[in-house]
C-alpha cells in the first residue's frame, strides 16, 4: 500500500477530530443545540453519507513541526487503525460533505429555510 502519510506536508488529518452526532437532528430543538455548538471557536458541523458530525478544530499535541507523529510507536489504536486509502491528500474532505456549516450564520440560514416558522 502506498504510504501517502510520508508525502503529506500539512498533516490535515491531525488538525481536527470528528464526533458523530448519533441521531440526525430533526426538531427545532435539535438545531438550537447545534447552533449553540457551532457558536464555539473551532467547531463546525457537516453531514455526509455516513450522517451528521461535529468537526472540532485543534491540532494533535504530538504533531511535530515536520508533520510527523511524535509518539508514532506508542500512538493510540484509532491512529493505528487509520486507513489512508482515501484521505485529504487525495481531495479535501469537504468534497464529500452534503451539508457544511462553518459558523452560526451559515447554520441559522439553513434553519430558516428548513423551518418556515423559525424565529416567529
Amino acid at each position: 500500500m502506498d504510504n501517502k502519510c510520508d508525502r503529506c506536508t500539512n498533516s490535515k488529518c491531525c488538525t481536527y477530530t470528528t464526533e458523530a452526532l448519533g441521531v440526525a437532528p430533526r426538531s427545532k430543538s435539535d438545531f438550537e443545540h447545534l447552533l449553540w455548538q457551532v457558536s464555539h471557536a473551532g467547531v463546525e458541523i457537516y453531514k455526509d453519507e455516513d450522517g451528521w458530525f461535529l468537526l472540532i478544530g485543534g491540532s494533535c499535541e504530538h504533531l511535530q513541526p515536520n508533520g510527523g507523529c511524535g509518539i508514532y510507536d506508542q500512538r493510540p489504536q484509532i491512529c493505528r487503525d487509520y486507513d489512508n486509502d482515501w484521505c485529504e491528500f487525495d481531495a479535501p474532505a469537504e468534497d464529500g460533505f452534503e451539508l457544511y456549516f462553518r459558523n452560526y450564520a451559515e447554520l441559522l440560514a439553513y434553519c430558516k429555510k428548513r423551518f418556515k416558522t423559525w424565529g416567529k
